[in-house]
């Protein structure tokens, strides 16, 4: 069934992508839902870049079919470029160019869409109108790529690692752009290796590793399926027996990582007294304990046994 018809924006079946040296998609299976913000999730090199350009038709696939807004590539190429928005991984613009005028050449790509102008001000950079793109910050020609991307009025629009390199407050900045984008209704397929970019702004994920999907859910759904709530972290001036923690009431799993220590808690009010006084009777003396609540991280931790900031 067409896309269109099934109320999909996106289906990929199969697809399979290979290098000389590496698989880079291995035969996954994904469906992107028509209004929803779908993210791809995982380390570099998982393949999230390779399948996203493979559906906004910049790479071929070797095999496997992909269909978007009910239509194929290289087949239907023009109408799709006409309805997509493209946010690249390292979008290059010309530095001479100002703001203004770099959007005017992008929205001149299309043939329906906002007054360039319009754009500038969803992404707030109305005042940087007339600034050269070579003196913009790191933040402000993320914004300005977005502003590209949206100034065709897309009905389906890919980021791919829309905030990687920036800092925690221009991160913050596109977030809310996004989020006011999804509002609106649109279609967002986004990758990132940000679990806490990908539980803020995604409805579902899907968490890749070598090529192939791991687990599909919402963010909600994929941390209930580890079975745990919070995850207690500390470190000590020795290495303690692990066994004994692991026998700890309400522990599902005990992990070594740089020199810390993790487990997985269901019942954080018992199992960290119960973890002092097993320190304690060891006679390791604590340098740092930590708690949180289970996050997409300790998913991947616990489908993969690493850590994605490790990667």
């Amino acid at each position: 069934m067409p896309c269109a018809e099934s109320g999909l924006a996106v289906r990929v079946d199969g697809l399979r992508k290979s290098y000389k040296d590496v698989v880079a998609v291995d035969g996954i299976q994904l469906e992107v839902r028509s209004g929803e913000c779908f993210g791809l999730l995982g380390p570099n090199g998982a393949g999230k870049t390779t399948t996203i350009e493979i559906c906004e038709g910049l790479t071929d696939a070797d095999s496997g079919e992909v269909e978007v807004l009910g239509m194929h590539w290289p087949a239907d190429a023009a109408r799709l470029r006409q309805r997509l928005g493209i946010q690249l991984q390292d979008t290059q613009l010309t530095d001479k160019l100002t703001v203004l005028e770099t959007l005017r050449l992008f929205r001149s790509f299309f043939s329906q869409g906002p007054p360039p102008e319009d754009a500038l001000n969803l992404v707030e950079l109305g005042e940087k109108k007339d600034a050269r793109v070579g003196n913009l910050s790191g933040g402000q020609k993320q914004r300005l790529a977005l502003a590209c991307a949206l100034v065709g009025n897309p009905d389906l629009l890919f980021l791919d690692e829309p905030t990687t390199g920036l800092d925690p407050q221009a991160r913050r900045q596109l977030w809310e752009l996004i989020e006011r984008f999804k509002r609106d209704g649109a279609t967002i397929l986004l990758t990132t290796h940000y679990m806490d970019e990908a539980q803020r702004l995604c409805d579902r994920v899907a968490i890749m590793d070598h090529g192939k999907v791991i687990a599909l859910g919402t963010p909600r759904e994929l941390i209930a399926s580890i079975g745990v709530e919070h995850v207690v972290e500390f470190s000590g001036g020795s290495v303690p027996d692990l066994e004994p923690l692991r026998q700890i009431p309400g522990v599902r799993d005990v992990r070594s990582n740089n020199g810390s220590i993790l487990l997985q808690v269901t019942e954080l009010h018992r199992a960290v007294p119960a973890l002092l006084e097993e320190l304690k009777r060891q006679d390791v003396a604590l340098t740092e304990l930590s708690t949180h609540s289970a996050t997409l991280e300790d998913v991947f931790v616990g489908l993969t046994g690493r850590h994605l900031r490790d990667e």
